[in-house]
């Protein structure tokens, strides 16, 4: 978790350097990115998604009882976030509270692993908050099968699973 945190950090610092046109050295340059290679190897072509949110307990309270898991929250200057627990390898997710982060229906869609069969997760959607838009549907026999939700905060999102 702590390495997630620290990665998270960079990050944010790197994004904040290059949104905000800092300049730096390119030894500055080159030792930011020494160490995020260490901290995180590019094992997924997507290594962070950050959901952004309105409500950050709200989101960690809908996620929490989505997911079945404990949701660590963390302050990152004018940030907040909560960090969603992830196996070492695997892609990071963040629940995102601040003042660039906008909740939207016409993103990026991210599908959320929801195991063998997502109907039992699909189910908590609508009682946690959220809303069906597509309910449990097959891609085809070998692909699985999915279906789409908005988020308490106004994100649609899909759930995946084999099942």
């Amino acid at each position: 978790m702590k390495q997630l945190v620290i990665s998270i950090a960079i990050l944010c610092v790197l994004s904040f350097m290059a949104c905000t046109n800092q300049t730096q050295s390119n030894d500055q340059k080159a030792n930011l990115a020494e160490v995020a290679k260490t901290i995180s190897p590019m094992n997924n072509a997507v290594s962070i998604v950050e959901i952004p949110v309105i409500d950050l307990a709200r989101a960690i309270q809908f996620y929490q009882n989505m997911l079945n898991v404990s949701i660590e929250s963390v302050d990152m200057g004018d940030t907040q976030m909560g960090v969603i627990p992830n196996d070492p390898g695997t892609v990071n997710v963040v629940l995102v509270k601040g003042a660039d982060y906008v909740p939207t229906t016409s993103g990026a869609v991210i599908y959320l692993n929801a195991g063998e069969d997502l109907q039992p997760m699909l189910d908590k959607v609508e009682k946690s908050g959220g809303e069906i838009i597509l309910p449990k549907t097959e891609i085809s026999p070998e692909m699985g099968f999915f279906a789409l939700f908005v988020d308490t905060e106004g994100n649609k999102l899909g759930l995946h699973s084999s099942n």
